[in-house]
């Protein structure tokens, strides 16, 4: 499913849409999220399982995915998924780049990183491991906490990181009401880790 060369001229498309960023260090920005289809990760708990095969969707040519990216105020432009970085991300970047957008990426990391990225969020999954080379170049850690024991998994990926990489802990929303306040203990005890909160949910937006 990776492209080659400059990157792919059209990807498959689930979703797009103008929203508030909900979560990690850019919530309660503007954004325009782009979701790609095609995962391969695998997630059991996963929240958008009719993106993970990739020709259910539609290819739509990056001229148009910019044109509607552009066609609100805001400019930071999140690529999503499924798992983004199945596709060559290459031209889609360098074409938002040119048109005055922020490239903001939500990735599990599990594949080579293409494209050029302004921020660069990093949500590794015990299903399929996330590549040496992507937990580097992350701006952000953010880990979804399921039960105890994903605490000490997640301080095993904060060791891969860079020093100026954000960390957050992020309570899986099934399981919120159980895991938020382990969550909240936890960093009050190791306080270089922050909360983060799926804020779309609660507002009741996309």
């Amino acid at each position: 499913m990776l492209s080659s060369g400059t990157g792919a001229l059209a990807l498959p498309l689930m979703e797009q849409f103008y929203t508030i960023q909900g979560e990690g260090y850019n919530t309660g920005r503007a954004a325009y999220f782009v979701r790609l289809g095609g995962c391969d990760v695998g997630c059991h708990w996963c929240d958008v399982k009719e993106s993970w095969d990739a020709d259910q969707h539609p290819r739509v040519a990056i001229p148009e995915i910019v044109e509607a990216a552009t066609s609100y105020p805001g400019r930071n432009v999140v690529i999503t998924g499924g798992e983004p970085l199945m596709h060559d991300l290459t031209s889609l970047t360098h074409a938002l780049h040119e048109a005055g957008c922020q490239t903001w990426l939500e990735t599990s990391g599990a594949h080579p990183l293409s494209g050029q990225w302004d921020w660069i969020c990093l949500s590794p999954k015990k299903f399929k491991a996330p590549l040496s080379d992507v937990l580097r170049q992350a701006h952000e850690l953010k880990v979804v906490i399921f039960n105890k024991s994903d605490f000490a998994w997640a301080e095993e990926h904060a060791a891969q990181v860079s020093s100026d990489c954000r960390l957050y802990l992020q309570p899986e929303w099934g399981r919120a009401a159980q895991m938020t306040p382990l969550i909240v203990d936890y960093v009050k005890q190791n306080p270089r880790w922050q909360v983060s909160l799926q804020t779309h949910k609660y507002l009741d937006i996309p």
